[in-house]
């Protein structure tokens, strides 16, 4: 009953809420100053963490399992209200710069840095993957390599909130990304785009059973590990490059490119696979470490546990089987 409830009232009333909530970011932003509203939504996201209890317990929670061995409770606390903050404000931006495109036009808000290592491993003509964290900008993360010229796709996975995921689409198409969306035979795609030389999105930090991964480290913990950037890189010879964006304290973004990571290959493709792939953990830690509170601490990383994965694939099994 439970379930029904939640999945027939709840979840559509949430979804509606949300999706009408970014619609008022693009109707105030043309009545109030930005500056106006990053207030408005910084209160109201500090009044949100301590009514949504359940996204409070997970971001404390995580938060305590990376950071409890050297943070108290009061500064895990207070970093957990700046997660809230600092997605609120960013999604508020999302809003407000909804009508930018060019590079010039997000210049005003956005400073570029290491833009040589994109730009280098891009003319190798073999592709780049993009490697991105899921920090507070990550759509802007997603975005930024088209709006500065790059030819870039990105496969996405439908949100349940098909009005919001329809939206989303149509706005990084505006600046000029192509999406993929998920299907059976989405990894020949993502190969024929790096193959054609553009950028592709990436993104590994998130946690999903329904990806072929690994369990590898991440803060120190197993946690399931999507191996599709070096199964990408291996087989097409791409380069992959990290990219995030940060928040600054003056409400500027900087989108922040580092240095190519090369590939460790020894001739055994599944232990180069798995190698590579906790490196690129690695990577995606020390970004997510130089602005804590900007990650997506609410997600549940490191929910899927073997047992848990060997449930779920002996479920779709069982699907499979009776279908045919």
């Amino acid at each position: 009953m439970a379930g029904i409830i939640k999945r027939k009232i709840i979840r559509p009333v949430r979804d509606g809420l949300l999706y009408y909530f970014f619609q008022s970011v693009f109707i105030f932003s043309r009545i109030f100053p930005r500056k106006l509203l990053l207030v408005w939504h910084g209160f109201v996201a500090k009044l949100f963490f301590h009514l949504l209890r359940h996204s409070r317990k997970n971001i404390l929670k995580h938060l305590t399992m990376a950071f409890g061995k050297e943070k108290c409770p009061q500064e895990i606390y207070a970093m957990g209200k700046e997660v809230f903050v600092y997605l609120s404000k960013t999604f508020t931006d999302y809003g407000i710069f909804s009508n930018l495109t060019t590079r010039e036009e997000f210049s005003k808000y956005f400073k570029i840095e290491g833009e040589e290592h994109l730009k280098k491993a891009y003319e190798k003509g073999k592709g780049v993957i993009c490697l991105i964290p899921h920090t507070a900008g990550w759509e802007f993360s997603a975005i930024m390599p088209p709006v500065m010229g790059y030819e870039t796709s990105a496969l996405s996975r439908e949100i349940k909130n098909k009005a919001l995921n329809k939206l989303i689409i149509k706005m990084r198409e505006k600046r000029g990304m192509k999406n993929i969306s998920r299907h059976h035979n989405c990894y020949d795609c993502l190969t024929e785009v790096l193959r054609k030389g553009e950028c592709l999105i990436f993104m590994m930090d998130q946690d999903s059973k329904r990806i072929k991964g690994e369990f590898l480290k991440f803060f120190g913990m197993n946690a399931y590990t999507p191996v599709g950037c070096a199964k990408l890189a291996m087989d097409t010879g791409a380069s992959i490059v990290p990219m995030a964006t940060f928040r600054n304290e003056d409400d500027t973004y900087t989108f922040k490119i580092y240095e190519e990571v090369p590939l460790v290959l020894t001739g055994n493709k599944e232990e180069d696979i798995r190698y590579n792939t906790q490196i690129h953990n690695d990577i995606m830690e020390n970004i997510i470490k130089e602005k804590v509170s900007q990650w997506v601490w609410m997600h549940k990383r490191w929910d899927t546990t073997p047992e848990k994965l060997n449930a779920y694939l002996k479920k779709k099994m069982s699907k499979y089987q009776a279908q045919n």
